[in-house]
C-alpha cells in the first residue's frame, strides 16, 4: 500500500478521482480515502497546512494502515531561478527550516533527538528516481532533484527565499514535507516528496500562488498516476 499525503484538499481531489473502490474511515479528524488507483492499494489524506498537522497525520497513516511508502504530493514555492512555475522539484532530502537551537550551538534545521541530531530527512533513492522519471514524460516541464526545505510560515518574500537557498541549498519551500520526513524516519517508513512550483521568485505573492494553485496540483495528479503505473 502506498500512503499519499496532501496539504489541501485541491492537490488530493484528482488522485482521489481516479482512484476505484474508494472507503472513508475519519480518524483523527481527517478523512482517509482508500482505494485503488492502477492496481495498487493507495489511501490518501488531507492533512491540513502545516508541520504539526503534516507529522500527525504521518503517524496516524503509519499506525492504522502499515504502508510501505509514504508520499508527500504537492504545490511548494520556488527557492531558486532554476524552476518556475510548473517545474517539479522531487525531494532527494527534507530540512525544517525553521528548527533553530542556535542558542545552543546547535545549526539551524537541526532536529534534536536523545541520540543525536538530525538536519536532513533522506528520501527513499529508488522511489524518488521513479517520481522524476514521471514527471519528465509530461510536456514542457522541467524536473529537478534536490532539497526541500519546510516550515511553518509561507515564505513569500524573494530574499528570504534565496536565503533559504543559500543557507540549505534548497530548491524548493513548502510548509509539510520534512514534517511527514521527520515522522517516516521515526516510524522506519520510507517516504518521498513530490512537488510542482506554484510560485516562483519573479511571481511570488500570496495571489500568484492562488492563482497557479490549481494548474500545479494537477500536473502532481498525473505524476501519481504515471507512477502507480510504474511500480
Amino acid at each position: 500500500m502506498i500512503g499519499i499525503i496532501c496539504a489541501m484538499q485541491v492537490e488530493a481531489d484528482g488522485i482521489i478521482a481516479l482512484a476505484e473502490n474508494t472507503t472513508n474511515e475519519e480518524i483523527n479528524g481527517m478523512s482517509f480515502i482508500s482505494g485503488k488507483l492502477n492496481g495498487i492499494d493507495i489511501v490518501v489524506v488531507v492533512c491540513g497546512i502545516g508541520k504539526v498537522n503534516a507529522a500527525i497525520c504521518a503517524v496516524t497513516l503509519i499506525n492504522r494502515y502499515k504502508p510501505e511508502l509514504v508520499i508527500n504530493s504537492g504545490v511548494a514555492g520556488a527557492l531558486s531561478p532554476l524552476v518556475s512555475i510548473g517545474d517539479f522539484v522531487v525531494a532527494t532530502k527534507a530540512v525544517e527550516h525553521d528548527m533553530n537551537t542556535t542558542a545552543l550551538g546547535n545549526k539551524q534545521g537541526e532536529v534534536s533527538f536523545p541520540d543525536g541530531r538530525i538536519m536532513f530527512f533522506e528520501c527513499d533513492k529508488n522511489v524518488s528516481t521513479l517520481l522524476a522519471k514521471c514527471a519528465k514524460e509530461l510536456p514542457d516541464t522541467k524536473v529537478v532533484q534536490g532539497i526541500i526545505a519546510s516550515g511553518d510560515i509561507f515564505v513569500s518574500d524573494r530574499r528570504k527565499r534565496l536565503l533559504l537557498n543559500d543557507r540549505f541549498g534548497a530548491m524548493a519551500c513548502e510548509m509539510e514535507g520534512a514534517a511527514i520526513g521527520h515522522a517516516c524516519w521515526c516510524c522506519k517508513t520510507p517516504f518521498a516528496i513530490l512537488r510542482a512550483i506554484s510560485d516562483d521568485l519573479d511571481e511570488n505573492k500570496g495571489v500568484d500562488f492562488v492563482k497557479f494553485c490549481s494548474m500545479a496540483a494537477e500536473k502532481s495528479v498525473s505524476v501519481i498516476n504515471l507512477f502507480t503505473k510504474s511500480v
